[in-house]
């Protein structure tokens, strides 16, 4: 989105951030920055580098910004399109406390948001420094190169993955072209998801027809959420150590209906499509793959707060067993993609007592 609607326009020094989830964005606590790298006398920027942080609240109906019972995006907090946080090296401060302090719902700490956004400036900075040194060090061309090396090796990666998953997919649902698989929600929304490989072409549609439409809750997950999951899933096909990019993606189309509750239209509401939805597509597609058991279709969300603190935890669950593993016991699973902050620092930090962490007794059953 940064790219493509700056064209022509971006110069070096600009900062740009947005959390809209109707354009690249996740929920609106995920507020990501964005800054144009260039090289020398470049006109156009040579790369991008970018930071997406977890804001401690971002305004909405509830402090930490997870109201259970939003049906708009509205009631969710501040929305950031493409704002421009930083104009050719001057912090444009006053614009965007004014931003954080607009709308229904406004930010109930903008100095802390303001705050989060220096560091998250700061490590782009940080990115684009390193950068520097690597072309200095190597040469533009050579990196470039590398770069794309990056992105074939993992596109290579998936299609191996993908021509072994072939006939284990018809083994196990007897069908060379395997029925959907319906993952059903506790509100009765579904998730519908098929996958189906072209040997041939080593490469895989998966195909999300027959979900729910969007919800009049917050369960939507926007589109860019819905193709997390799904890169997600196939880089964990992979063995090789190979990083996360959008390689991973070339040999895969992905169908995601217009108006679905995983790609929905504004106002809908999305806060619980990322924390909830995104946990029940990752399901839902090792289901339709048949690699791997459900783990919890949640992150626990546990926040509470007021004007001054707002605090935000994932409890841990546990992940499901596959071929020739168990599943595990309190852990972070999927896309949850955090850690239990420390006692220590939870008690100095805000003015709690954590007074018991334990695994409830008998609570995960034999399995099997």
């Amino acid at each position: 989105t940064v790219i493509r609607d700056n064209a022509g326009r971006m110069q070096a020094g600009d900062v740009y951030v947005l959390n809209d989830p109707y354009h690249g964005g996740t929920h609106l606590p995920d507020v990501t920055v964005i800054t144009p790298v260039y090289l020398g006398d470049a006109l156009e920027p040579d790369f991008y580098v970018g930071s997406r942080g977890h804001h401690a609240d971002i305004g909405g109906l509830t402090p930490g910004s997870m109201p259970p019972f939003s049906t708009r995006i509205e009631e969710e907090g501040v929305q950031i399109q493409n704002f421009k946080l930083v104009d050719r090296g001057v912090l444009r401060e006053a614009e965007i406390l004014a931003l954080l302090a607009s709308g229904e719902y406004p930010s109930r700490n903008p100095q802390q948001n303001l705050a989060d956004l220096k560091a998250q400036i700061a490590a782009n900075e940080k990115g684009a420094q390193e950068l520097h040194k690597m072309v200095d060090q190597f040469g533009l061309d050579v990196v470039q190169a590398y770069m794309q090396h990056v992105q074939d090796n993992a596109e290579e990666s998936v299609r191996r993955a993908i021509t072994a998953l072939g006939p284990r997919l018809a083994t196990a649902h007897g069908s060379a072209q395997p029925q959907a698989f319906v993952l059903e929600l506790d509100n009765g929304a579904r998730i519908q998801v098929a996958v189906r490989i072209d040997a041939q072409q080593r490469s895989a549609v998966v195909d999300f027809s027959g979900t729910s439409a969007q919800q009049s809750n917050n369960f939507n997950a926007p589109k860019a959420v819905t193709m997390a999951a799904v890169l997600y899933v196939f880089r964990t096909l992979v063995d090789d150590d190979i990083p996360l990019n959008a390689g991973c993606l070339k040999p895969l189309q992905v169908i995601i209906p217009p108006g679905s509750m995983l790609n929905p239209n504004p106002p809908a509401a999305v806060v619980a499509g990322n924390v909830e939805t995104s946990t029940c597509i990752t399901n839902a597609l090792l289901g339709a793959l048949g690699v791997m058991a459900a783990s919890q279709c949640t992150m626990n969300n546990f926040t509470f707060g007021n004007e001054r603190y707002q605090y935000y935890e994932t409890v841990s669950g546990g992940s499901g067993a596959g071929e020739g593993f168990a599943g595990t016991s309190v852990v972070q699973t999927h896309m949850t993609n955090s850690r239990l902050t420390d006692p220590e620092v939870l008690e100095f930090r805000f003015p709690v007592l954590l007074e018991s962490y334990a695994v409830r007794a008998g609570s995960g059953g034999a399995g099997r």
